[in-house]
C-alpha cells in the first residue's frame, strides 16, 4: 500500500492505524518538513524518500519500491479509509484497475473548484475514452507489473490522469466502486485546499488529456 506524503505527519497515525491486515504500508516522504518519515517508521510503516517534487514522482517511486504483486494507492491526508481496500482488491478478479470513487460523509464541504475540476476531467474521459469513472481515483489497486509496463510519465498532480488514459489505450477493464470521502485529518490539502492548487491540478491534468 503506497501512501505518497507531503507534510502528513499529523494525519499518518491514523491513517496507518487503519490498514487492514496484510497489507504493507510503504510511505513516500516527499520533501516533507514536518517529520513525516519520523511518524511512519514509529508506526510501523516502510519508508521510501523521494526528493523529486510532484504527486506522481512519489507515487512512482512507491510503485517501484513495492515488493508485492498487486499494489494499492491512496491519499495519506485521513480522508479515505484504507479499510476499504479488500473491497477494491476484490474487484479485480476480472478488472485490470479498480478506483474509488469518493462518496463525501454527511457535512462534508467539497471546495467547489475542486468539485469541478474533477466532473470536468471525468467527463471528458468518458466522452474521449470511454471510461466509466467520475473520478480521477484518488484511491487505486492494479497489479503491479502491469502497472509499471503502462509507463506513465507525469510526475506532478497529472499522474492520475495519465494513468486513466493510459490504462484506456491500453485496453484495461476499469471499474470504479463507491468510498467514503471524510475531512481530512490535519493539514492543508495541497491541491483542493486553493484555487491556486486546484488551477495548478487542473492545467496538469489537460496537459496530459
Amino acid at each position: 500500500m503506497v501512501l505518497p506524503c507531503l507534510n502528513e505527519a499529523e494525519a499518518l497515525p491514523g491513517v496507518l492505524a487503519a490498514v487492514p491486515d496484510g497489507y504493507r504500508p510503504l510511505v513516500v516522504d516527499n520533501n516533507s518538513t514536518d517529520g513525516t518519515a519520523e511518524v511512519a517508521r514509529a508506526h510501523g510503516a516502510e519508508v521510501v524518500t523521494e526528493r523529486r517534487p510532484g504527486y506522481g514522482a512519489a507515487v512512482h517511486a512507491g510503485i517501484v519500491a513495492a515488493a508485492t504483486p498487486i499494489v494499492a494507492v491512496l491519499d495519506a491526508d485521513g480522508s479515505l479509509d484504507p479499510a476499504e481496500l479488500p473491497a477494491l482488491v476484490a474487484e479485480l478478479d476480472g478488472a485490470d484497475l479498480v478506483i474509488g470513487r469518493r462518496r463525501p460523509v454527511a457535512g462534508l464541504r467539497w471546495p467547489w473548484h475542486a468539485r469541478l475540476g474533477n466532473a470536468v476531467v471525468c467527463r471528458r474521459l468518458r466522452a474521449r475514452y470511454r471510461l466509466p469513472v467520475h473520478d480521477i481515483a484518488p484511491m487505486r489497486v492494479a497489479r503491479r507489473d502491469a502497472l509499471l509496463g503502462l509507463g506513465v510519465t507525469d510526475r506532478r498532480s497529472g499522474y492520475p490522469v495519465e494513468l486513466l488514459v493510459r490504462a484506456a489505450q491500453a485496453g484495461w477493464t476499469v471499474r470504479e466502486r463507491d468510498v467514503t470521502y471524510r475531512p481530512r485529518a490535519g493539514g492543508r490539502s495541497k491541491v483542493s485546499g486553493s484555487v491556486r492548487g486546484s488551477i495548478i491540478a487542473a492545467l496538469d491534468f489537460w496537459r496530459v488529456l
